[in-house]
């Protein structure tokens, strides 16, 4: 049954025309491919980024499969990797995105999305999120701290920020420099809580999950929240979204 939900998740969201208005502010593509733990998801995100994309003024494409990115990409300021499992995408998709970045497309990357498997199967693309995810947490509340008051995914939000979620740990085999805008306090709740057959590995102090950086020209913002599809609801976290997908189209926004 589930496997039937997850067919028809996608081939209603495979490919949506461009939800556009007049003197909009820049167009986006957000890919939302369901997998077998996030589709649940799917049609709440639709709504209410549909919605901010109304209130905001900038135009959204919205796709559910990976063939979305075999077209011509130079259109889109940004793509937004909301959920969606990369290592599903063809190796023709891929290069389509890659060549997509390489010429200075800005990209959005949210929860399940910073993960590829197999751990270094896709080292371009571990090099673009940033940090390569460790260990797969069971969803727990927490105490979510800013670290990054002058950028603008977190203007939404409370210094400490009490939230549910799937908190990855995550390591940097690759030596990318990130600048952190969100860490967890692992004091808050069990970093040891895992699915089975992984391995412990805390991080302590520093461990951030919402970061961005620069890959070449192309910015790249990072939120490893959001796997709970009711979070697509909550005006916090849709204000962490908003202000992610603001500085990730511009490039403005932020202060010292």
């Amino acid at each position: 049954m589930k496997r039937l939900v997850l067919v028809l998740v996608a081939l209603l969201a495979a490919w949506v025309p461009s939800v556009s208005w007049a003197d909009s502010q820049f167009k986006l593509m957000v890919l939302a491919m369901p997998s077998k733990y996030h589709y649940e998801y799917v049609p709440i995100a639709r709504d209410s980024l549909e919605k901010m994309a109304r209130l905001h003024e900038f135009e959204i494409s919205w796709a559910g499969a990976g063939w979305a990115l075999e077209q011509d990409l130079s259109g889109y300021r940004a793509i937004v990797l909301l959920n969606t499992p990369v290592e599903d995408l063809t190796p023709v998709q891929r290069e389509k995105f890659e060549a997509y970045v390489k010429a200075g497309g800005h990209v959005m990357v949210v929860h399940r999305a910073a993960i590829a498997l197999p751990a270094q199967s896709w080292p371009w693309y571990e090099q673009l999120v940033g940090r390569t995810v460790g260990v797969h947490p069971m969803l727990q509340t927490g105490v979510v701290t800013v670290e990054d008051k002058g950028f603008p995914a977190v203007f939404g939000l409370s210094q400490r920020w009490v939230w549910s979620d799937e908190f990855y740990t995550t390591t940097n085999p690759y030596g990318v420099e990130i600048h952190p805008v969100l860490n967890v306090d692992e004091s808050s709740y069990d970093p040891e809580k895992i699915w089975p057959g992984q391995v412990v590995k805390p991080m302590g102090k520093d461990h951030p999950i919402a970061w961005y950086h620069f890959v070449g020209k192309s910015r790249v913002f990072v939120t490893t929240l959001g796997h709970n599809g009711e979070a697509y609801r909550d005006p916090q976290y849709l204000a962490h979204l908003l202000g992610g997908i603001y500085w990730t189209a511009t490039g403005l926004g932020q202060s010292e």
